[in-house]
């Protein structure tokens, strides 16, 4: 019973925790900002919106089927296996230790009257480098031959839905909450140093202010089939729900496109933003030749242990081609 209820308040946090991406707030303003680009920016009729926005074809399509059972069972599987990762409060103990021991950083006696300065840029700090390292890990499970066959379970997704960002692999959440524990306790460790001990979150309903904001103005939009888009200024600066869109198409030209979360900026720096688009027909998936078994859950938990295992089968028979090839040489040479 103490599982089951464990199970039942994890679930529940997700839509009614505003720290979490799918808070029922979030959604609605989803919702309200898509309604409003329909019918102010699209024109289109309100009958027409409400009937785009909740598209069954959409939801009810066996990707999003898909989705939400990988989202239920997922939450089962990395109940058992978070206790068992590096936590920050770990990572925090080591990074403190380090910035004792050396002399190039050292702490700041700040005194100042205004208490909202150190917390707030403490906060913005949190979220840019947070922001960062997502998009170094995104943009790694891509070029990393075996983190991307982790990650295709997430991009094997034909429709989009704000639950399709928990259409991942197991070991993906493993990989992304160690993330998380690095991020948090380089950050936090390294602020308590050099500001003292009186640093904390500037929150609204207990989220981080910035993130906020970010999920309050459409974060979810991003994983679904409203094609939202900014000005290509903006667009260099944040990733537009139509950027990440174009992250999920099955074009050439796409792959390996818009890596971040909520800054373009990272993309700007080491070449791998795309712009939107305003009347491009944009497919999901990862390409257009279906698989047999592409919404299978059976088959979407194993796929990558079979990708990996042909990446290493490939490997060792290049290496064993290459030595044949090698002593094939040497046995000429010798010979003559």
């Amino acid at each position: 019973m103490d599982i089951l209820h464990q199970y039942i308040e994890t679930l529940s946090e997700n839509f009614f925790d505003p720290k979490k991406r799918v808070f029922l707030g979030y959604l609605l303003s989803a919702f309200i900002i898509s309604f409003l680009w329909l019918t102010i920016v699209k024109k289109e009729k309100i009958k027409q919106t409400i009937n785009k926005i909740f598209d069954k074809k959409v939801f009810m399509s066996k990707s999003s089927q898909a989705d939400y059972i990988l989202f239920l069972l997922n939450i089962i599987i990395l109940m058992f296996l978070s206790p068992l990762l590096i936590s920050q409060l770990a990572i925090a103990h080591i990074v403190f230790e380090y910035l004792h021991s050396q002399t190039i950083l050292m702490p700041l006696n700040i005194e100042t009257n205004n208490l909202w300065i150190i917390p707030t840029f403490f906060t913005l700090c949190y979220f840019i480098f947070d922001d960062f390292t997502k998009y170094i890990t995104h943009a790694l499970m891509h070029k990393v031959p075996v983190l991307w066959e982790i990650h295709k379970t997430h991009h094997s997704a034909r429709t989009l839905t704000p639950l399709t960002i928990f259409r991942t692999h197991p070991i993906e959440g493993v990989i992304f909450v160690v993330r998380s524990a690095f991020t948090q306790g380089i950050v936090i460790s390294t602020f308590y140093y050099v500001y003292g001990g009186n640093i904390t979150f500037v929150t609204i309903l207990g989220a981080n202010l910035f993130s906020f904001w970010f999920h309050l103005f459409g974060s979810n939009l991003r994983h679904s089939h409203i094609k939202l888009n900014y000005w290509n200024w903006l667009e260099k600066i944040l990733i537009s729900p139509a950027q990440h869109q174009i992250h999920h198409s099955i074009k050439k030209e796409h792959h390996n496109k818009n890596f971040g979360v909520a800054f373009a900026l990272w993309d700007s720096m080491f070449g791998s933003l795309h712009l939107s688009k305003s009347n491009e027909y944009i497919e999901f998936g990862i390409s257009t030749k279906k698989h047999k078994y592409e919404n299978n859950i059976i088959y979407l938990y194993i796929s990558p242990f079979i990708g990996i295992y042909k990446l290493f089968s490939n490997y060792v028979s290049s290496q064993n081609i290459n030595n044949k090839k090698q002593n094939l040489k040497f046995n000429k040479q010798t010979r003559y």
